[in-house]
Order: C-alpha cells, then structure tokens, then sequence
C-alpha cells in the first residue's frame, strides 16, 4: 500500500523533480516557469508564486511525462521500491 501523496510536494523539490526528468527550464514569465523536454509537444508551465504545487498541476505534469504517482516517488528520491 503506497501511503504517499501528491499534495503539499514544496515548490523546489517539484523543480528537481523535474530536472532528475530530463526537463530544463528555458524561462520565467510574471511569475511562470516555462519547462521542456525534448519528446514532449507541449512545454510545462509551473507557477513560481505557489507552494507547495497544487496537486492537479503534479498530476497534469506526470500524465505530460509518460509517467506514474510511483514513478515521480522514484526519481524524485533517487529510490526503487
């Protein structure tokens, strides 16, 4: 049973998250940061301004990557479980 949640991840891990996914910031526009990645079609825009990140943009963010609630836990971490 995964007891981990997507709400309340703080603004600066959620950057590194997304760093550690291959993604670069190219950006910041009053108040939002701009994040791409070279296979996606459509740049991630994070607002600068909200922390922690509201949980929809955590998901929004991970359906863009490819990627699972697990997945994020993992690279975020640095751990398999």
């Amino acid at each position: 049973m995964n007891t981990q949640k997507l709400s309340n991840i703080p603004l600066n891990e959620f950057r590194e998250f997304l760093k550690k996914s291959g993604c670069k910031k190219i950006s910041t526009e009053g108040g939002h940061e701009k994040w791409v990645r070279k296979d996606l079609t459509r740049p991630i825009i994070l607002q600068t301004h909200i922390s922690p990140v509201p949980e929809f943009i955590v998901k929004n963010t991970l359906r863009n990557l490819g990627l699972t609630k697990k997945d994020f836990f993992e690279i975020l971490f640095d751990c398999r479980q």
